[in-house]
């Protein structure tokens, strides 16, 4: 087991090159390149059919890994990508970096790498440069796979532990397809928080039997293992200690992770799991309140007249300062209040000081909010005071969104009344789902004006012509963006003894403008002018 020094701790942001592993691969560059290859691969329904998965195997070991080694001459691996279905199994291959340098040096007495090729341009280039190469050397294979039913009972021992693999990878990207992923400022945390990883194995993986990666540290891990030649540079004599980390898909037990939390809080003294990155394997996993749907559209450059919407997820941890005395019966009445700076003032949440202690960080909320919100306040806070059911402030810090997002590794560490210690830390925020709201309006004309005294007296007390029920569609800020109108009457009325006449069903029309009322008076205006849709 390691000894621990006063001298152990370090600061994650100011890890020298000197002190944590060399990445000779950009892997921010290279991890957006992979979650699109993931998000490519999970989308392909036909590559993940055993007969196509079974002719993508012998087309990566029989034809692909031939080429490639023949082609690899030095250490800088050729600009060329091969076809989806094989580059696929390749990736899965590399994910089990002994089994895959075993298999290259037995077979091709050198361990075979992967160009760095994360540009569209130069992607589009690799892969027809691929193609040309491919129908010299084998112009009897096609390019693409044309996988035969006939090949499922052609299994091999590297067949079988590749068709393992990759079917166990399948789903892969579920574990990243959050938009917030992408975002290259979370990929430069995570790459922060990834080299710290790698430093405490270099100095402390003894002090664990496994070691449990937290979801973004995963991502850069997976990266890094998918460019074989660079890994193998870049973890050369951590062999043995990368050999304890879990795999995305191993269970592990609570004990693990535990442990692993541990070690990173004494290294580091910030908590372990942050916002966007819990620990594989966690037992408790958070929620999400929206359905994250992921386009390459906006919708909101249809509909200008929708306010977009931002959701960040917020991790706040805490610890108690360690010349902290221990919390009595008396000062059990210590809490912490979180609010929101801006809007939803009647939020408050409230956690008990005796809820955490100065040996460990532990999470206090883990939530969704709005960017709008521009940021929280945390107060400490003292039941009592002047009124019985009531609490008094003794001091409060304030963390602000666009602070965080310019903070390392996306978190920011306060203290609070000199006894409390506060973590808060973010993902970069996301446009996210419209929230709409429908509520009912005034009775409007055909023209779209509201029947009203005003609009009579305007119109020289000519008679409004319609009648049309309206409703009006709020966005999550309260700002007008949408008219609905349904005409259920017509004729000329006047104020006096004229009827109305209604409308037949299959006469009934249903309006949607977008915009927002012109006022006139003031809750009195007119509907938007119609588009064209």
């Amino acid at each position: 087991m390691s000894t621990w020094d006063d001298g152990s701790m370090r600061s994650l942001s100011k890890i020298s090159e000197e002190e944590t592993v060399r990445l000779s691969v950009d892997l921010v560059a290279a991890s957006r390149r992979n979650l699109g290859f993931l998000r490519l691969v999970s989308e392909s329904h036909w590559l993940h059919e055993k007969p196509t998965i079974l002719e993508s195997i012998r087309r990566y070991d029989k034809l692909w890994m031939p080429l490639i080694s023949d082609l690899a001459n030095g250490s800088t691996p050729p600009m060329i990508l091969p076809p989806l279905d094989i580059e696929w199994v390749w990736y899965c291959h590399t994910l089990n970096s002994v089994s895959y340098r075993q298999y290259c040096e037995s077979r091709f007495c050198k361990l075979i790498g992967k160009a760095t090729i994360v540009n569209e341009e130069n992607e589009e280039y690799a892969l027809n440069r691929c193609k040309e190469i491919w129908v010299q050397r084998y112009p009897t294979e096609p390019f693409e796979n044309e996988s035969d039913s006939n090949l499922q009972n052609f299994v091999s021992i590297l067949h079988e532990d590749l068709l393992n693999e990759v079917s166990k990878q399948r789903h892969l990207y579920t574990k990243f397809s959050e938009p917030y992923y992408s975002e290259i400022v979370y990929l430069i945390a995570a790459r922060q928080r990834y080299k710290g990883f790698l430093y405490m194995m270099h100095r402390f993986a003894d002090s664990c039997s496994i070691l449990v990666p937290t979801s973004d540290i995963l991502l850069m891990w997976l990266t890094h293992q998918s460019y074989p030649s660079a890994y193998a540079l870049d973890t050369k004599g951590l062999e043995e200690e990368m050999r304890k980390v879990a795999g995305p898909w191993e269970v592990v037990k609570e004990e693990g992770i535990e442990n692993t939390k541990k070690v990173w809080e004494r290294i580091y003294d910030q908590p372990y799991e942050k916002a966007g990155g819990l620990s594989i394997g966690n037992a408790v996993e958070v929620k999400t309140p929206i359905h994250w749907e992921i386009t390459d559209t906006d919708a909101n450059a249809k509909y200008s007249s929708m306010l977009p919407r931002f959701l960040l997820e917020v991790c706040l941890t805490v610890k108690l300062k360690s010349k902290m005395k221990p919390l009595s019966c008396d000062a059990s009445k210590e809490f912490l209040r979180l609010q929101m700076v801006r809007c939803h003032r009647e939020l408050k949440i409230d956690k008990p000081l005796c809820n955490f202690t100065s040996q460990r960080w532990r999470k206090a909320l883990h939530l969704y909010c709005e960017f709008g919100t521009k940021g929280m306040v945390l107060e400490a806070r003292r039941r009592g005071g002047r009124c019985i059911k009531g609490s008094s402030l003794r001091e409060s810090v304030i963390f602000l969104w666009n602070d965080l997002l310019r903070a390392p590794s996306l978190a920011l560490s306060k203290e609070i009344d000199q006894t409390v210690r506060v973590a808060t830390s973010i993902t970069p925020p996301v446009q996210a789902s419209y929230l709409l709201k429908c509520v009912p309006d005034r009775v409007s004309d055909d023209s779209g004006a509201m029947i009203s005294d005003v609009i009579l007296k305007m119109n020289h007390y000519r008679p409004q012509e319609g009648r049309w029920l309206s409703r009006t569609v709020l966005d999550h800020a309260g700002r007008e963006c949408f008219v609905i109108r349904l005409r259920v009457g017509g004729g000329f009325w006047r104020r006096g003894a004229e009827t109305p006449s209604a409308v037949k069903w299959e006469d009934r029309i249903i309006e949607i403008r977008e915009g927002h009322w012109s006022y006139v008076a003031g809750s009195i205006g007119r509907a938007p002018v119609q588009r064209k849709w």
